[in-house]
């Protein structure tokens, strides 16, 4: 069974760091390409990074770019998201997604694309 699992979530004040992990089991991750998603209260969800499945190609939101690093470490299986400078905008649930992708095609943020979700962690930025 293809499995998910996002950790890494909490409560931070503005300014503030966290670093997300996305843990996939039931399956390795060298043949897929990730990505993060994010559903703030009220808003659709959105892609924030996406990386490609060898690692070479990523993609960031305007919202994000400069203060977010997306990282795979296949050994590990496992895909991280470190977010820095958090603001009360970045309030969310964070989803990690796999899409089954050639080592070449370049990473995509389009939810449609992917196959695998997890299940979530929240982040809350507020003073």
């Amino acid at each position: 069974q293809y499995q998910l699992v996002e950790s890494g979530g909490g409560s931070v004040q503005p300014g503030g760091s966290l670093r997300l992990s996305c843990v996939a089991s039931g399956f390795t991750l060298d043949y897929f390409a990730i990505g993060w998603f994010r559903q703030a209260p009220g808003k659709e969800r959105e892609g924030v990074s996406c990386i490609s499945t060898n690692g070479r190609s990523i993609n960031y939101a305007d919202a994000v770019k400069g203060r977010v690093t997306i990282s795979r470490d296949n050994a590990k299986n496992t895909v991280y998201l470190q977010m820095n400078s958090l603001n009360v905008e970045d309030t969310a649930i964070y989803y990690c997604a796999a899409r089954l992708a050639p080592p070449s095609v370049r990473a995509v943020c389009e939810m449609s694309k992917y196959d695998y979700w997890g299940r979530g962690t929240q982040v809350t930025v507020s003073s």
